[in-house]
């Protein structure tokens, strides 16, 4: 789980604060564990679409791998963004991709591309990730109030 990451900052007003906390603690991508398993799953999706058929090299296959790293990418991307707001939007954005990508998985194995028990691995792999983020932006809005 995200820790919300307000230490014993000692500061005069509440806006100081946010700022430490943006300079010191935001742009820290890298030691979120919600990050580091999207990394995780994406490594996993290249793994699973080596098999796929060649004629779904610029189809599925594409928009699987895109949304796998667009996980971790919304998630890089947010924390080094200027304010709380922008990076929540960003964390929302990657909870988008990893409905996308569970929704592609289950097209993927109802087409036969993939086995059962690698689709339940990766979903639920995927709705960790999902609830990681969505405490994440709970844990932002707590900060923005």
């Amino acid at each position: 789980m995200y820790e919300v990451y307000l230490y014993n900052v000692q500061s005069k007003t509440h806006n100081e604060r946010n700022t430490l906390y943006l300079k010191d603690k935001m742009n820290r991508f890298k030691d979120l564990r919600v990050w580091q398993e999207a990394i995780s799953i994406a490594e996993s999706i290249y793994g699973l679409t080596k098999n796929f058929p060649s004629e779904e090299k610029f189809g599925l296959t594409s928009q699987m791998r895109r949304c796998a790293v667009s996980i971790s990418s919304n998630i890089a991307e947010g924390a080094g963004r200027n304010n709380k707001k922008e990076f929540n939007q960003f964390i929302g954005i990657a909870l988008g991709s990893a409905f996308e990508l569970e929704s592609q998985l289950i097209v993927s194995l109802k087409l036969g591309f993939c086995k059962e028990s690698q689709a339940d691995e990766l979903i639920e792999k995927l709705n960790h990730i999902q609830n990681m983020l969505y405490k994440l932006q709970q844990s932002i809005m707590q900060l923005q109030a």
